[in-house]
């Protein structure tokens, strides 16, 4: 059988690109790692690399494999983790994976609300692009929690903590952000407009796209950004109008916000791959004390009442 130590000398040797820095990263001797590689691959009963001139290239059996062994490691330092937790021995580590434009907008908030409850539990954050990048990653074992969209097809815990609403963002001069009208807008009135873009590898892409088709148009693109804060200082500064989740939106900002008619949202999930350990459970309590549908300094400019909004259970 496997050992732990063979696969982190599996996942070390295709991180680094070679034998050579991925025994200087593991501090041990070049042929110390070759050996209990190769009993590796005489356990698994093939090559799981092929030796290249100047790098490594995985097998289809270590394409195979590799998922599982990163997801293995990962299950052994969070049981060793969960032990210490349990034994007082160590102060402890959450990690947490989401995606940038979250990472923006929902989590400083509620990481500064769980710094106050467990000021002596580091955070380590991993931050993903896309929804799809984010479920991967979450499945070959990164993080303890993820913070996203509803995951596809996911077998572990699903809580669903909270719904996003997207805003158009404009220049404070545009026609459609004339005073006294009301602050909605629908996106079909936008249809000839150039549109501040999201990179295609950004999740908001999509988002920004399929509001779009929904309104019966495909946006034609002024400039592409990958985060949503960038987007809306450029559709402030008049290069056309964007759309992005309501909380990226700083107090103070200099453009003009409208709601969208029909509103654009995206429902928010925390899940896990099994039932999370006490720390992680103590995380997503925070994330469900979350009022995440607006921040209360947007909901004053688009002259909304402020409400404390808690969260509806269930996926």
């Amino acid at each position: 059988m496997a050992t732990l130590r063979q696969l982190e000398y599996l996942t070390a040797i295709v991180d680094e690109g070679s034998f050579t820095r991925a025994a200087e990263r593991l501090r041990i001797t070049q042929p110390g790692l070759s050996h209990q590689f190769q009993a590796l691959e005489r356990e698994v009963g093939g090559p799981l690399l092929e030796r290249l001139p100047r790098a490594v290239r995985l097998t289809p059996a270590g394409r195979a494999m590799l998922p599982h062994a990163r997801a293995a490691l990962a299950d052994a330092e969070r049981a060793t983790t969960a032990a210490r937790r349990a034994t007082g021995a160590a102060t402890g580590e959450l990690h947490l994976a989401t995606l940038y434009s979250i990472s923006f907008g929902v989590l400083p908030a509620a990481l500064g609300i769980w710094r106050q409850r467990h000021p002596g539990v580091r955070v380590r954050l991993f931050e993903h692009r896309r929804a799809d990048d984010l479920t991967d990653a979450m499945a070959a074992g990164q993080a303890d929690v993820a913070l996203g969209p509803p995951p596809t097809d996911w077998e572990g815990p699903v809580r669903y903590v909270g719904t996003e609403e997207f805003l158009v963002v404009t220049h404070t001069d545009d026609p459609i952000a004339s005073a006294g009208r009301a602050p909605r807008i629908r996106l079909a009135d936008l249809a000839d407009r150039e549109w501040v873009h999201f990179t295609p590898d950004s999740g908001l892409a999509d988002i920004l796209d399929q509001a779009c088709a929904a309104a019966g148009f495909h946006p034609r693109t002024a400039v592409r950004t990958e985060q949503a804060p960038a987007a809306a200082n450029y559709a402030a500064a008049g290069l056309g109008p964007t759309l992005v989740p309501a909380n990226t939106v700083p107090p103070h900002f200099a453009g003009a916000l409208l709601r969208p008619d029909p509103p654009v949202s995206r429902r928010l999930t925390a899940y896990t791959r099994t039932g999370p350990d006490p720390l992680a459970a103590a995380f997503l309590d925070v994330l469900s004390d979350r009022a995440l549908l607006m921040p209360p300094h947007i909901r004053r400019r688009l002259r909304l009442p402020d409400r404390a909004a808690r969260p509806a259970e269930g996926a």
